[in-house]
């Protein structure tokens, strides 16, 4: 590829995109919370931002991240060049047709929103299948259940299905975090301990004895119990299982060693917010206290969104050869997000509600904005040393 560096990898165009598409579209949906008036389009207002979040923001970041990762799976060459390139487009298009003001009917606009995953799937099966290694198809079959969810969201709006909104748009975000799940215990165990060693600060993990397979299979039978039985006690005992499981996962990475290196202490923080999401469900599910009411913005915009930028910083510095050192700004985001999180969740207790959403949506945006301040520039820009990537 010969063309634009933002085209010669996978992860760059949709690095980007993510980023950008996670300060629009939530700056978007903030003028709506503020009043204003935008024109319709084949969604509601609701359900385009919870769409979009997911599909836009979420798609984008595991598009990236799966264009990346398969190559280092399989050793075969980056994906880059015209099938990025498309696949890009596809995604663009996608969003276009769902925006606010878009004319284009529901049906049609909801078909070619469900266009990009699979795509991005025949793009990355042939090398998986060359592979052979049975465990490589996990992540694939994680993003195909989102896309399931996504095809049941949109497939209420287009008259396909009956009354299966919400039912995908659970089933999306708990895919998600099943990916968080099997990728984190992947990456924050391995990275912590190279970070460790490279620091004169060696260390042995010694991981309980099945917790990390029981944590692993209690947020998958999380997502299909809320498929069947959502919102009841059996939906309840398997988030307080998965609460616990995760939580003594992580205990055992040595997370309170890695404080003088902020691209693996953010990998331990975004982690740690999926048992505090899980038990904030648990409890909401089976206790129904006022705090716990937002559990579900602590999974999406708390554990799957931190875990993201934490790994779209941390890959884009390793790839354009940059050194693995977080700058000032990008720490700077990782707190944002944080405080976006916390304050979505438990800010009306503390302020009048909508002032809460207000501040949640701002904290998110600059917090992207610094993202795109620092990134941008390294994911449009060819690398620096003149290697490909």
């Amino acid at each position: 590829w010969t063309g634009p560096a933002i085209l010669s990898f996978g992860f760059r165009p949709f690095f980007l995109l993510a980023g950008l598409w996670a300060a629009v579209a939530i700056g978007l949906w903030l003028l709506v919370l503020e009043g204003a008036e935008l024109p319709p389009g084949p969604l509601d207002g609701m359900r385009w931002h919870a769409h979009e979040m997911i599909a836009g923001f979420i798609g984008a970041a595991m598009a990236g991240f799966l264009l990346t990762a398969v190559p280092n799976w399989t050793s075969r060459p980056g994906y880059g060049g015209t099938p990025v390139v498309l696949l890009a487009l596809l995604f663009v298009a996608a969003r276009l047709v769902l925006l606010p003001g878009s004319h284009v009917p529901v049906g049609a606009a909801a078909t070619v929103a469900l266009l990009p995953l699979p795509a991005l799937l025949l793009m990355v099966l042939p090398a998986l299948a060359k592979a052979a290694t049975p465990r490589l198809f996990g992540p694939p079959a994680i993003i195909l259940a989102v896309w399931v969810g996504d095809l049941l969201m949109l497939g209420e709006a287009a008259g396909w299905f009956a009354g299966s909104w919400a039912a995908g748009q659970l089933l999306s975000l708990n895919a998600a975090l099943a990916l968080v799940g099997l990728i984190g215990g992947r990456i924050v165990p391995s990275f912590t301990l190279n970070a460790l060693r490279r620091a004169g600060r060696p260390v042995e993990l010694k991981p309980l004895p099945g917790v990390d397979r029981g944590a692993i299979l209690v947020l998958l039978a999380i997502a299909l119990v809320d498929i069947v039985e959502p919102g009841g006690a059996v939906a309840g005992a398997l988030a307080a299982a998965g609460a616990v499981l995760t939580a003594l996962r992580l205990s055992g990475w040595q997370g309170l060693r890695t404080g003088f290196e902020p691209l693996v202490w953010v990998l331990h923080l975004a982690f740690s917010l999926m048992p505090l999401a899980l038990a904030l469900k648990a409890a909401w599910l089976l206790a129904q206290p006022g705090w716990a009411s937002a559990w579900l913005h602590m999974q999406a915009v708390g554990a799957i969104a931190l875990m993201i930028l934490a790994v779209m910083t941390r890959a884009t510095l390793g790839h354009t050869g940059r050194d693995l050192q977080a700058s000032g700004p990008v720490v700077a985001s990782y707190g944002l997000v944080l405080a976006a999180a916390l304050a979505r969740v438990f800010g009306g207790l503390l302020m009048p509600p909508p002032a809460a959403l207000l501040a949640a949506g701002l904290l998110w945006i600059a917090a992207f904005v610094l993202f795109l301040v620092v990134f941008a520039p390294m994911l449009l820009l060819p690398r620096p040393d003149g290697k490909r990537g």
